[in-house]
C-alpha cells in the first residue's frame, strides 16, 4: 500500500486498500456522526468522538486526504490526512478488567475508533448565529453549503458564526468538552478556534458507570498528519507522486517549544517539502502542475498555534512550558495501528510517545532542502505531535487548553500568475524575475520558492489573528448576514437574481454584491452588479443578468456588505458576508420559449469540432451539442449515419432548448462522423435534422 505504483496499477491499488480499509476497522465499534463547519474559506469536517480518524467521514480509502480544504472554493484542497487524540494515565486501577496498568492509554485515531466502549460521545450539536441561506436555481435548491452546514440551534446572540459542541466520556474517566468556534469575516475565516476542557468525571462507559480515583501523570496528546494538498495527488489530478497523498514528503516545522528562545507562539506547521520522484523542472515546492500551466497545487502552509495550557488543575493560569512533547511521530509506526486499551505493552510504548518531549531538531530542520520523503525510514511520512502534561486529575478536577488550527499561503490567483511564470518564464524566459522582497533573480525555481515560501508569513499572520480573537473574547467585528434566500430564475433573455431584505437591519449595513463564474462553479469569480454604498443606485432586491449568453453555464453568488468603518485592518473597506453562503452549485443557463414550427428547430452548432470546443460551450459544455427552438414536450432519437440508435433524449421542461453531451446510451463519447436527429411530438408531428461531429 505504501510504495510508488504506475498509474497504470493505480485502480489496483485502490482496490487493495479498500480491502485493507476493512480490515484495519474491523472489530472498530462505530456509530460517528459527523459535521462539517463550511462558512468562511477553510472547510472541515468533525467526528463526534473528539477526533479525526484516517478516511473516518465516509470509511473510503479514496478520502485519504479529506477536510482542511482551502481555498475551499476550488476543487481538491483537501490536506489532512489523520488526527488522533490520546489520553494516558500511570497507575491506573481499571475496574473493566480487574486490573491495574502501570500506563492506561485510550484512542481516538489516527486509525482506531470504538465509540460503544473508548471514546463515547454525549453531546454534539452545531449552533449558528443564523442559519445558511435558502438558495434555489430554478427552484432546485443549490447551495454549496446545503448538505454541509446542519445548524442544530440558532442563537443570535453568539459571538461567533458557528460553534460546535463536542462531549464525549472515555474509557479512562475523563469527559472531554470540545468547543470549536469558526467566524466567516474575511480577515478571520481560515482558521478554527478549539477549546478543551478535560475533566475527571470518573464516568467509564455508556451506562454511566463511575470510577472515582485519582489520576496520575495524566497527558493529552494530539496527532496531526497533513499532506497538502488533494489537488496534485492520485485522489485528484495525478501530477505529483502518489504518495505524497499520505504526506510522505510532508515537512513538520515546531516553534516556541523553548520559551526562552523568544518566539512568538507556540506552533507547529507543514508544508510540501521536495520529494525524489518529482519529474517536473526545478524542485516540488508548490507542487506546480508542471505538464500544463504551472499553476501550484501545494501551496498551503498549515498547522496548530497554542492559546492556553493550564499549569495545573488548581492552577489556571498559562504553563509556557506546554506542550512538553513536540515529537515528530512516524505515521506507519507500530503505535499508530492496532491500538487497545486493554494491551499493557503496546500502551507502555505509547506512553513513551506521549511524553518524549522536544527533538533537538525538528523534522523539517533535520530534512533542510534535502528530499523530505527519502528522510527517515518510514514510508508514511511524519505526523505532527503535542503532548499536554503531566498533570494530576483528582476526582472533579479539570485542565483547559486551547488550540487552534488554520491553513493559508498563496492566494488561489497569485497561484497561477506565479506558477505560469514559473513555467513558461519572464522575457522570453531570461527574467528578471520579481522576488518578494523586490529584489530580482534570474533563476526560476529561486522564485517560484520563495513565493511559496511566504506562506509561513501568512501562517503566522493567522495564528495571530486566531489568537487575538479569542484573547478578545471574539471581538471582531462582523460583517452583515447574508440574504436569507436568494433566488435565481433562468429566462429566456435573461437570468433574474431576487433576494430577501432582512441585512439591511443589521448595524452599518450599506448595500449588496453579485459576482458571476462562468463554465464551472470551481474557477474565479467577477463582480457582475453592486447597489447602494456609493454607487449612486439605489437599494434593490433583484437584477437581471442580460448578458449571459445562450447555451453557456453561469454560478452565481452575492454579498452584503457595510460602510467599511467597522474594518479595523483595512479602515474604510468594507466587509461583506461570506460568499459561501449564497455560492450556487447548480448552473444557470438561459432558456427560450418553445419554438412555433418543427421547422424551426436547429442544431448548434453544426458541425461540431473538437478543435473549436473552448469556444463553443466553454469547459462546462466541451462536448455540448444545443437543439433549439424545440417545442415543449418532444422526444429526441439521435442515429449513426448507418442508422444505429446511439441516444434518447426526453425533452419535457417545455422550454425551446435541450442539451446533448455527444453521449450514447452506454456513456460512450461518439466518433466523427454525420449524425441525425429525430425530433417527435406527443402527437405525431416529426423533424428530422442532420450534424456532423468531427473529433
Amino acid at each position: 500500500m505504501r510504495k510508488e505504483l504506475s498509474k497504470s496499477k493505480l485502480l489496483m491499488s485502490f482496490m487493495m486498500a479498500s480491502v485493507l480499509s476493512v480490515f484495519l476497522f474491523s472489530g472498530n465499534a462505530r456509530s460517528d456522526q459527523t459535521k462539517w463547519i463550511a462558512i468562511g474559506s477553510l472547510h472541515d469536517w468533525y467526528s463526534s468522538a473528539g477526533s479525526e480518524v484516517e478516511v473516518g467521514r465516509r470509511h473510503l480509502i479514496s478520502d485519504q486526504q479529506d477536510g482542511l480544504r482551502w481555498p475551499a472554493q476550488f476543487r481538491y484542497q483537501d490536506s489532512k490526512a489523520a488526527k488522533a487524540l490520546w489520553i494516558g494515565t500511570t497507575n491506573y486501577n481499571d475496574p473493566l478488567v480487574n486490573k491495574t496498568f502501570n500506563f492506561k492509554v485510550v484512542h481516538c485515531g489516527p486509525r482506531v475508533l470504538d465509540e460503544e466502549h473508548e471514546f463515547m460521545p454525549a453531546e454534539f450539536k452545531l449552533i449558528g448565529k443564523f442559519n445558511h441561506p435558502l438558495v434555489l436555481v430554478g427552484g432546485i435548491p443549490a447551495s454549496r453549503i446545503g448538505y454541509m452546514d446542519y445548524v442544530d440551534e440558532v442563537n443570535p446572540n453568539l459571538p461567533v458564526d458557528r460553534l460546535l459542541i463536542d462531549v464525549v466520556n472515555t474509557s479512562i474517566g475523563v469527559t472531554m468538552t470540545r468547543k470549536i468556534y469558526a467566524f466567516s469575516q474575511k480577515y478571520n475565516n481560515n482558521y478554527f478556534i478549539y477549546d478543551y476542557v478535560f475533566k475527571n468525571t470518573g464516568i467509564i462507559n455508556k451506562q454511566g458507570q463511575v470510577n472515582q480515583q485519582t489520576l496520575t501523570g495524566v497527558v493529552f496528546f494530539f496527532q496531526y498528519r497533513y499532506a497538502p494538498s488533494r489537488e496534485g495527488g492520485p485522489y485528484g489530478y495525478f501530477w505529483l507522486p502518489q504518495n505524497s497523498s499520505w504526506g510522505r514528503n510532508t515537512m513538520d516545522q515546531v516553534v516556541g517549544e523553548d520559551p526562552a528562545a523568544g518566539a512568538p507562539f507556540r506552533a507547529e506547521y507543514s508544508w510540501h517539502g521536495r520529494h525524489s520522484g518529482w519529474k517536473g523542472p526545478g524542485d516540488e515546492i508548490g507542487g506546480p502542475a508542471w505538464e500544463t500551466d504551472g499553476h501550484f497545487g501545494a501551496q498551503q502552509f498549515l498547522g496548530t498555534v497554542v492559546i492556553h495550557a493550564d499549569k495545573s488543575a488548581s492552577d489556571n493560569s498559562d504553563d509556557p512550558y506546554q506542550p512538553t512533547t513536540t515529537w515528530y511521530i512516524d505515521s506507519d509506526a507500530p503505535i499508530n495501528s492496532g491500538n487497545d486499551q486493554f494491551n499493557a505493552v503496546q500502551m507502555s510504548a505509547e506512553y513513551a510517545a506521549m511524553t518524549k518531549g522536544h527533538p533537538s531538531q525538528s523534522q523539517a530542520d533535520a530534512v533542510g532542502n534535502g528530499n523530505a520523503d527519502e528522510f527517515g525510514s518510514s514510508a508514511g511520512g511524519y505526523s505532527q505531535s503535542q503532548g499536554f502534561g503531566p498533570y494530576t486529575l483528582a476526582p472533579g478536577d479539570s485542565i483547559h487548553i486551547v488550540l487552534a488550527e488554520g491553513v493559508s499561503g498563496l492566494s488561489r490567483d497569485s497561484s497561477y500568475t506565479i506558477g505560469a511564470r514559473w513555467l513558461k518564464g519572464e522575457n522570453g524566459g531570461k527574467g528578471p524575475y520579481k522576488m518578494p522582497d523586490g529584489t530580482t533573480t534570474n533563476d526560476p525555481n529561486v522564485y517560484k520558492d520563495a513565493w511559496v515560501m511566504t506562506g509561513k508569513d501568512s501562517i503566522y499572520q493567522t495564528f495571530s489573528r486566531a489568537m487575538q480573537a479569542y484573547k478578545s473574547d471574539f471581538n471582531i467585528p462582523k460583517p452583515p448576514p447574508p440574504p436569507q434566500t436568494f433566488n435565481v430564475e433562468p429566462g429566456g433573455n435573461r437570468i433574474t437574481l431576487k433576494w430577501s431584505n432582512n441585512a439591511e437591519s443589521w448595524p452599518n449595513f450599506s448595500g449588496y454584491r453579485i459576482y458571476r463564474a462562468m463554465f464551472l462553479p470551481d474557477t474565479f469569480y467577477q463582480k457582475i452588479y453592486e447597489c447602494g454604498g456609493n454607487t449612486g443606485i439605489p437599494l434593490t432586491h433583484e437584477f437581471w443578468d442580460t448578458t449571459a449568453v445562450r447555451g453557456f453555464d453561469y454560478y452565481y453568488y452575492m454579498t452584503s456588505f457595510d460602510d467599511g468603518t467597522t474594518n479595523k485592518i483595512q479602515p474604510g473597506v468594507p466587509l461583506e458576508s461570506s460568499k459561501f453562503y449564497t455560492m450556487t452549485n447548480e448552473p444557470a443557463r438561459l432558456v427560450r420559449a418553445p419554438g412555433k414550427a418543427m421547422a424551426d428547430i436547429r442544431v448548434v452548432p453544426n458541425p461540431f469540432n473538437i478543435r473549436s470546443r473552448s469556444i463553443q460551450y466553454g469547459v462546462s459544455g466541451a462536448d455540448r451539442i444545443m437543439f433549439l427552438n424545440l417545442p415543449p414536450v418532444c422526444t429526441i432519437k439521435i442515429f449513426s449515419e448507418r442508422g444505429d440508435l446511439i441516444d434518447t433524449i426526453n425533452h419535457t421542461n417545455t422550454s425551446g432548448d435541450e442539451a446533448w453531451n455527444s453521449i450514447t446510451t452506454y456513456r460512450q463519447v461518439v466518433v466523427s462522423g454525420i449524425y441525425i436527429a429525430v425530433f417527435t411530438t406527443p402527437d405525431g408531428k416529426k423533424a428530422i435534422r442532420k450534424f456532423v461531429i468531427i473529433r
